[in-house]
């Protein structure tokens, strides 16, 4: 058993409790201690994607080994799939501490928000990491709880209503998800995800079967935010502190929403294609609504909220279409090509949506403001803040040679490849409406007027913040190499196995 797997989750958790005790005694260690924790975690999960290979790897909780292959005991699984996510994680955890550490000089108590932000990190990777429902949810509740605070860490108005509303919209989901799961025990007599799969290869009655799904999709789809689940995110997204906001949209809705639904709905259920006709219905509303919700929005924070369900409304319809192609039985060529193309478009979202919000940070702490129409004439005072957010902003709208626009192209292609010429179009026109809201935020925020009447001494943002910036925006110019097809598929593929081979990976696992 490899002892980096529950460290993944220990450190974090641990982590946050040292910074309770530790930044009473000493002022600015909370936030600098964060960042170092974040660093090992950064180089830990890199370290295990580089040495898991196509493999998977099981830690079993206290040693508890199967008994006739029944798994009895808490297993932790790393594989493909997951230590992807762990790598989103962890970068974008490391970025959004270092960005905090000039952010957050602005608020007070700043112990709490730090030790908020390793559970939120801890509940993430547990949720990546765990193998069975039981400890998905535990894992879960740890994450959206600190993230219920995080919301509301300004405790002004806006952002207490926020959190409010997030907190009823989770607690409705969290009840939803464990009534599933509940059901799914009822029947199966096993939590463990791929000991279900087996039990559930007997077949159940069809409609309790499909109630059951709906109820883990409504559920997760909530923690996701894809349409007609996101009244919560636009508020509480905005209402955050800005690295916050993108560790929520950046890694936060895919760790404890898409990733599960990915996972639930590959590895653990038998595909039906009624089911997933719904999955890809629903993230192709999730695109195209999201962005005409997007358009017109001039809080910037708002606008990239809603931006960032009609993103993911590209990973979800194009593992839907995977999921139908693979239910069919046919043309598994394009089934592999959605699937990859929109497990690469989440890694890119991570990237640019992630930088994006930063930039949006970045503009709110030197004017004190988010709306569009009181900024202007900034590219010359804020040169790399303007020169991240348009390298983000072209990624997001999908212009070449920026990360953004081949993952949209693999899944154009394959939607035409698979004949689902409707949805193809359609992200195409998604695509052409992003450039426009994006084309917006630019010309208002940078080139419009100048500098709207506001004193911008110091200009530039504190070098932690640019710092973060630099990185991301190098990131979303990087990924784009991920467009050559041996690139990718050295990167990819083991993630993508997973979910196409999800039978043969489950019966791997209780085998160990």
């Amino acid at each position: 058993m490899n002892p980096i797997i529950p460290m993944l989750v220990i450190v974090p958790l641990a982590s946050a409790f040292l910074i309770m005790v530790l930044g009473k005694l000493i002022r600015d260690l909370p936030g600098y201690f964060t960042s170092a924790v974040f660093l090992v975690l950064l180089i830990t999960s890199y370290y295990a994607w580089m040495h898991n290979g196509n493999g998977i790897t099981v830690y079993k909780v206290g040693g508890w080994e199967a008994v006739n292959k029944i798994p009895i005991g808490i297993y932790m699984v790393l594989d493909g799939l997951s230590v992807i996510m762990l790598c989103l994680i962890s970068t974008l955890g490391f970025l959004s501490a270092v960005y905090s550490l000039s952010y957050m000089k602005r608020y007070t108590g700043e112990e709490y928000y730090y030790a908020l932000l390793c559970l939120l990190v801890a509940g993430m990777n547990g949720v990546v990491l765990s193998g069975d429902l039981f400890n998905i949810f535990v894992f879960l509740e740890i994450s959206v709880i600190a993230s219920y605070a995080l919301v509301a860490f300004g405790v002004e108005k806006n952002e207490l209503e926020a959190s409010f509303k997030y907190q009823v919209l989770g607690g409705i989901a969290s009840l939803l998800i464990l009534f599933g799961i509940g059901l799914i025990y009822w029947k199966a007599k096993t939590l463990n995800i791929a000991d279900i799969r087996e039990a559930f290869k007997a077949g159940y009655d069809g409609t309790y079967y499909t109630f059951v799904q709906m109820l883990i999709l409504c559920g997760f789809g909530v923690k996701a935010a894809i349409m007609p689940f996101h009244a919560w995110l636009p508020d509480a997204h905005s209402s955050a502190p800005s690295p916050i906001s993108a560790m929520l949209s950046g890694v936060f809705i895919k760790a404890v929403g898409i990733y599960v639904i990915l996972r639930l709905f590959f590895s653990m259920f038998v595909i039906s294609e009624q089911i997933a006709f719904v999955i890809t219905a629903l993230g192709t509303l999730s695109m195209v609504f999201g962005v005409f919700l997007a358009i017109g929005q001039w809080d910037i924070k708002r606008l990239l909220a809603y931006h960032s369900i009609s993103q993911m409304g590209y990973v979800i319809m194009s593992a839907g279409i995977g999921m139908i192609l693979l239910s069919r039985g046919t043309r598994p060529d394009v089934a592999l090509l959605a699937i990859t193309g929109g497990l690469y478009h989440l890694i890119n979202h991570a990237a640019f949506k992630g930088l994006l919000f930063l930039n949006a940070g970045a503009l709110e702490y030197r004017l004190g403001t988010r709306d569009l129409k009181e900024m202007g004439g900034l590219a010359s005072e804020m040169p790399i803040t303007a020169g991240t957010s348009f390298v983000a902003s072209m990624s997001i709208s999908g212009i070449p040679p920026f990360n953004g626009f081949f993952s949209k192209l693999i899944i154009v292609i394959a939607c035409i490849r698979g004949r689902f010429y409707l949805l193809a179009f359609l992200a195409i026109l998604v695509s052409i409406i992003t450039l426009a809201s994006f084309l917006k935020f630019q010309r208002y925020a940078f080139y419009n007027k100048t500098n709207a009447g506001k004193d911008l001494t110091g200009k530039e943002v504190a070098t932690p913040m640019v710092f973060s910036m630099i990185v991301l925006g190098m990131l979303c110019l990087l990924m784009s190499l991920l467009a050559i097809p041996s690139v990718r598929e050295s990167l990819l593929k083991p993630a993508v196995d997973v979910l196409m081979d999800a039978g043969n990976c489950m019966s791997k696992i209780i085998g160990m």
